[in-house]
């Protein structure tokens, strides 16, 4: 989402917007709700930080936990 890079899933975050509105960060790939996938790239999330990419894919507002929350996963790689 961030560089618009292709990439094989196993390279990528997803994040989930569930029925109830709840985003979550899904490693596995399998949860259920509409998704968004960023690269395991700290620059992405950047972009896609500063462009505000994400909450208008997934048609919500994104708090800044689970910003701060995606920045860890991407770290503790």
């Amino acid at each position: 989402m961030g560089c618009n890079e292709k990439k094989d899933k196993n390279q990528l975050i997803r994040i989930v917007k569930s029925k109830d509105n709840e985003i979550s960060i899904d490693r596995t790939g399998k949860m259920e709700g509409r998704g968004a996938y960023i690269c395991d790239n700290e620059k992405c999330l950047e972009k896609v930080i500063k462009s505000k990419r994400l909450e208008r894919v997934l048609e919500t507002n994104i708090s800044d936990e689970i910003y701060e929350s995606l920045r860890g996963v991407i770290l503790g790689k």
